[in-house]
């Protein structure tokens, strides 16, 4: 039973499978012992986990082991477009911005 809560709504669930497959079976060839099972927060626990699309694509593209499992060309062409979609959402002002910041400069 494999079962992920941290990727978002925004993921694609077929590739959040994959990727999590893809994991376990590095692990197993790494002979990585898999840690006790956790429960609770995991942005609060002792791995550094990701906290935005562009810290996340950071440590996508320095995995050469998951590139030549996903395939690199995938995952050269996945980091390219979600890149390019992660700055292209960082050149938008939100509501919320609009409303509490533009107004008090």
């Amino acid at each position: 039973r494999v079962e992920n809560r941290l990727a978002g709504m925004d993921c694609n669930p077929y590739l959040g499978i994959a990727a999590s497959l893809a994991c376990g079976y590095l692990g197993m060839v790494n002979e990585i012992r898999p840690t006790k099972q956790f429960k609770g927060d995991a942005y609060e626990g002792d791995e550094d986990i990701p906290r935005v699309m562009g810290e996340a694509l950071d440590l996508f593209e320095t995995s050469e082991e998951l590139h030549e499992i996903l395939g690199p060309e995938f995952a050269r062409v996945y980091s390219i477009v979600k890149r390019t979609e992660y700055e292209e959402f960082l050149q938008v002002i939100s509501p919320w911005e609009r409303e509490h910041l533009l107004l008090n400069v």
